[in-house]
């Protein structure tokens, strides 16, 4: 069955896309209202508060590890199959904006993985590309920050090096970052003065 997408929508996807393909990396602002972005963050708090997040690791398989010279974030997956109505409109809508990527730009997605991430103060994630070693399933990452009034004083950046230039994203409340896994190195910076929150994810081949 088609998916019909509305203007709005298709406005904020043909913005991630046309700033992948002009600057290796897109960015929109205004992908999902406040209200959700308010929703989604205590989501996270609760998991964090509840002790339902773990400590990140890299790698896969056997090359996994965790180590805290590299990322010293804790996450907590979504469930694909989630109950909660927040959730939820997450999940739909990167269905959604999954199945325009295919149409449009033959993107050959049938798989999608998200979870919460939390950067306590003095929290990183150094260089890195996404895709691993042993597994190219990972076709684009997704970031989406779910910080309330966040500044450049907070720090938390992410830092994009594309090729043709290195991006400073700051993390504000509702800004999305996508861009390839398998092309574009990058970097959370520290987090300086309160916890940096996020959705982060990929949309895969497998």
């Amino acid at each position: 069955m088609q998916t019909i997408v509305n203007e709005l929508h298709k406005r904020q996807y043909e913005r991630l896309i046309t700033g992948l393909i002009s600057n290796e990396f897109g960015v929109c602002d205004d992908f999902f209202s406040a209200d959700l972005i308010a929703g989604l963050r205590n989501n996270l708090m609760q998991h964090y508060e509840e002790g339902t997040m773990y400590r990140a690791g890299i790698g896969k398989d056997s090359d996994y590890t965790k180590d805290k010279e590299i990322r010293r974030d804790v996450i907590c997956w979504i469930n694909e199959k989630t109950e909660d109505d927040l959730e939820k409109i997450f999940i739909q809508k990167m269905n959604e904006f999954s199945d325009y990527l295919n149409k449009t730009c033959y993107s050959s997605i049938n798989a999608f993985e998200f979870h919460y991430a939390y950067y306590d103060i003095g929290s990183f994630y150094k260089r890195h590309i996404d895709q691993f070693q042993t597994d190219n399933g990972r076709l684009f990452s997704f970031v989406m920050y779910l910080n309330d009034e966040w500044n450049t004083d907070d720090g938390g950046e992410l830092v994009l090096y594309a090729k043709e230039k290195t991006e400073t994203i700051l993390p504000i409340g509702g800004r999305v970052a996508f861009f390839k896994s398998d092309v574009t190195e990058h970097e959370v910076k520290v987090a300086l003065t309160r916890p940096r929150l996020s959705i982060v994810g990929w949309l895969k081949n497998v």
